[in-house]
């Protein structure tokens, strides 16, 4: 069903998650552009070596700002597919690649799409504190935006990053004695491994069946309670932990009087852990991606533990 061989340019290809999205593009065999910050004197040494990555990989990467509309324009005319994962502070920017995409102007001579960076909650369907809320009303101003320019998309609602929020709530790499259990623990999140996201995003961003939809990242095998997630480690570390439960109300006031963005983390912890990301009921007219994608096997949160166990990933912390 998907289109062979598309070109796919990514926006963010340096940042967390646009590192899984080059490396599933390129696995899938599609020819992969990113468009990056110019390398300058004072550029990071990791950057560098990414570049370098990347370079080795078969990428073609274009030098640019997103202030230079006429490299934007340049470089989204030698492409198909646009992948944005640009992080939270940039989301607005994305306004000039939906106007750079309008000029380049093969829109309607080409399979095209945009993605959109979100990859969390359906903007338009999931209700949050103020400081989270205040993230979901600048994705539905690029959803509104690229509905506007009338330019084919897809939506990618990854729900939650597996290897993120292992991470803040198990901290696999230490040997802690204790985990914060928020709320009551009961609340069932969808935890998926960046990777499955990356491969998910890049299969339906070449899938016609998934052109101007939302798809939903919610494979059965990733739907899981924190009170699960900490009983399953126990069992795989043989290690039991002491449970310490932040109630709900303290998270809400965190929300209320932390500085940003620290607000912000409160806010989603409070939406996935508290409210649950499952309260939200797919309908016969959502995509889901384990669905439309059933040949891929995808991690299941108990796999992923495992790998945790060998070599626990090691996620940069999202700059709300």
């Amino acid at each position: 069903m998907a289109c062979e061989n598309s070109k796919i340019l990514i926006f963010g290809a340096t940042g967390y998650l646009g590192k899984y999205m080059v490396k599933a593009s390129v696995s899938l065999g599609h020819p992969t552009y990113a468009y990056a910050r110019p390398i300058k004197p004072n550029t990071d040494p990791s950057k560098l070596k990414l570049h370098k990555e990347y370079e080795a990989m078969g990428l073609t990467i274009f030098q640019g700002e997103l202030d230079e509309h006429e490299k934007l324009v340049a470089a989204l005319r030698q492409v198909d597919v646009v992948v944005s994962t640009l992080p939270v502070p940039q989301h607005l920017q994305q306004l000039k690649i939906i106007n750079a995409i309008k000029d380049a102007g093969n829109i309607k001579v080409k399979i095209y799409r945009f993605i959109p960076s979100e990859f969390g909650d359906d903007p338009e369907r999931a209700s949050a504190l103020p400081p989270f809320e205040a993230l979901h009303e600048n994705k539905r101003v690029i959803r509104r935006a690229t509905e506007a320019a009338r330019i084919p998309y897809t939506s990618v609602c990854a729900n939650s990053c597996a290897a993120y929020f292992v991470d803040y709530l198990l901290h696999p790499r230490e040997q802690r004695e204790e985990v914060i259990v928020h709320g009551t623990g009961e609340a069932k999140a969808v935890l998926n491994y960046e990777e499955d996201i990356a491969t998910y995003t890049i299969k339906a961003a070449t899938d016609p069946r998934a052109a101007n939809h939302v798809l939903n990242c919610r494979p059965q095998g990733n739907i899981i309670s924190q009170l699960d997630l900490i009983s399953c480690w126990e069992k795989k570390t043989g290690r039991t932990l002491r449970r310490i439960h932040m109630p709900e109300q303290e998270i809400i006031k965190l929300s209320e009087t932390l500085p940003h963005p620290d607000n912000v983390r409160a806010a989603i912890i409070y939406s996935l852990f508290i409210k649950g990301q499952t309260r939200i009921e797919l309908t016969a007219n959502d995509l889901e991606a384990s669905e439309l994608y059933p040949d891929y096997k995808y991690t299941p949160v108990d796999k992923f533990l495992d790998i945790c166990l060998v070599d626990p990933p090691k996620p940069k912390l999202a700059a709300f």
